[in-house]
């Protein structure tokens, strides 16, 4: 038995950091050891930068650290309610009238549009690599692939913050339209804690309990949960198309065209990457590859058939919302409920709020899903605790990970005002997506020991030529307020020329073997660029949050992440080094006999 495999995280022994039951790798065996491996630091971290996994370690011996296995229980039907379960909740009914009344004005609808394109070409990339890469892992996995050990970690602690994040934004808005339902201001419902900053001082113990209770829905069973969940959406998009239809009743068009875009191009721009939350969910869809019938069928169909149904649903309502009122009467905090009221249907508000719970509540509950696979397939490689990796041979669900989760996401929910929320969540989401794309051209034009090198260094030159382009299209958007449109005749062709070199000078690697992402080196180079645009609409003060989250990972990967994902890569490679010396004598017995 390897020391890497999670059997080893019953065997108590002393060591440092929680060593033996947290981390059982040899480098905790002791303090001793431990200092050992803190002086191997650099050699370890070369080997770590380079080190790529491979889809079958990731498929079959990464995935037999668990233990039990997943159960195979779900088809495209699920999938798709699954994706839209996980994306139409708090974005829509929260974020909706604070960046028309503040940011877009009417234009917000073309701001949703802006994101559901960003959103779709994302999932392109997540779809291929879920049908390639059937793990709980996610982009985890993917990254780990393509990118090797060091960018999956960082990425990975961007994934569990955005979780994190996503779920106490959706876990508080979901306090504020409870209180509305019952007539009351959603701050009757908190604590105040004076001695705490602005911030962080509106206590929310709602929002704890309602995570809680998801949290037993989502360790019950994975099936029963997808069950609830488009019960939950079936009912929730009844209330949408009340919404649309009522509110199109009371329609000014006026309220639409008098000032359609009052902040110009840079409001839509800037209110994209905040909305772009209200698109964040799907990519929990596709941990729950591992637990899909038929991947290559029911992926592609499900994935692309919510957020292509999602994206038509948010610029509908953004639509009717815009109609209803002028956009300086739109209420920031609850949009939809005030704009009831203001046009003589305040009975109406109620069957809004309800319809906004059932949403958010469905939102909760895949996220709830999602993140504990990622949390999951991370053990699985010991970037974090192994005893997270365990699946409950009763559940066949990894109990430990979604506890360990949603306590998490509790916490923040707790303490945390809704605006820092949204915002640091884009940051990490854009960011995350943005690596899928780029892993994805390196997975179509790159494979190990096939692609020559002077076809390799070809495929860096126009990744770094694609990359620096969307960064410095993005710093110009967002450092030059009033400037002209000088820089983006140089960033935006330079884009668009190593794109094109890419298409036409550089082979292709591989083709995939049942679904894959269309217009390859464009889709993903577009997906690249326009995250990376996004990024640039972001204010600063949610860029230090994210600074300062990176270095705190950073700290851990090289104090404890890179040493444990070390110890366990060696572990591998042995045991894969036995089969094969294994495998050589059966076949000289068979030969011999």
């Amino acid at each position: 038995m390897a020391s890497g495999e999670v059997t080893d995280v019953g065997v108590r022994r002393r060591g440092c950091c929680g060593g033996g039951a947290v981390f059982p790798e040899p480098s905790f065996a002791s303090w001793g050891a431990y200092g050992s491996a803190l002086l191997e630091t650099g050699p370890r971290l070369r080997d770590r930068l380079t080190a790529r996994s491979h889809a079958d370690v990731e498929v079959h011996a990464v995935r037999g650290r668990s233990g039990a296995e997943m159960r195979r229980e779900l088809n495209w039907w699920d999938l798709a309610w699954f994706g839209v379960g996980a994306v139409i909740g708090a974005g829509i009914f929260v974020l909706t009238g604070q960046e028309a009344k503040e940011v877009a004005g009417p234009a917000v609808v073309l701001s949703y549009a802006v994101s559901g394109v960003s959103a779709m070409l994302s999932v392109f990339c997540y779809t291929e690599f879920a049908i390639e890469i059937p793990v709980a892992g996610g982009s985890f996995a993917y990254l780990r692939v393509e990118l090797g050990d060091f960018m999956a970690f960082i990425a990975a602690g961007n994934i569990l913050l955005e979780y994190c994040i996503g779920g106490a934004a959706v876990a508080r808005s979901w306090t504020s339209y409870f209180a509305t339902l019952l007539n009351h201001h959603p701050n009757d419902f908190r604590i105040h804690a004076t001695s705490l900053t602005e911030d962080y001082n509106r206590l929310d113990p709602i929002a704890v309990v309602v995570i809680a209770l998801i949290c037993i829905f989502a360790v019950m069973s994975t099936k029963g949960s997808s069950r609830f969940n488009y019960v939950l959406s079936i009912v929730h998009f009844a209330v949408i198309i009340f919404i649309i239809g009522a509110g199109l009743s009371k329609a000014k068009l006026s309220n639409l065209t008098d000032d359609f875009a009052p902040f110009g191009a840079r409001g839509i721009f800037a209110a994209s990457a905040v909305l772009f939350f209200a698109y964040i969910g799907f990519d929990a869809v596709s941990t729950m590859a591992e637990e899909t019938k038929n991947p290559a069928k029911d992926i592609p169909i499900g994935l692309v058939s919510a957020m292509v149904l999602t994206t038509v649903v948010y610029c509908i309502l953004a639509l009717t919302l815009c109609l209803m009122q002028p956009y300086r009467d739109i209420d920031a905090d609850a949009p939809f409920l005030v704009a009831f009221t203001a046009v003589g249907m305040g009975w109406a508000k109620y069957i809004v709020a309800f319809g906004a719970l059932k949403g958010m509540t469905t939102v909760l509950l895949v996220g709830a899903v999602g993140q504990a696979r990622y949390l999951t397939h991370i053990a699985r490689a010991h970037m974090a605790p192994p005893c997270f990796a365990v699946v409950s041979p009763r559940w066949g669900t990894p109990v430990r990970a979604t506890v360990a989760m949603l306590a998490a996401t509790a916490i923040i929910a707790f303490f945390t005002d809704l605006g820092i929320l949204s915002n640091l969540l884009s940051i990490s989401t854009l960011f995350i997506f943005m690596l899928v794309a780029v892993a994805l051209l390196v997975r179509r034009y790159y494979v190990t020991g096939e692609t020559s090198n002077t076809n390799r260094n070809k495929l860096i030159a126009c990744l770094v030529v694609i990359l620096i382009s969307s960064i410095a299209t993005a710093s110009y958007w967002g450092l030059a307020a009033d400037g002209g449109w000088a820089a983006y005749v140089v960033t935006v062709p330079a884009w668009f020329v190593a794109t094109l070199y890419l298409q036409l000078m550089v082979p292709k690697a591989r083709v995939p073997a049942m679904w894959g992402v269309p217009l390859v080196p464009w889709l993903p180079s577009a997906s690249i660029f326009i995250n990376i645009f996004l990024l640039g609409s972001i204010d600063g003060k949610s860029f230090m949050r994210f600074s300062i989250w990176t270095v705190a990972l950073l700290a851990y990967y090289f104090f404890i992440g890179l040493h444990a994902s070390y110890d366990t890569a060696k572990a591998l490679a042995a045991e894969a080094a036995v089969a094969k010396v294994e495998e050589g004598g059966r076949k000289a017995t068979d030969i011999t006999g």
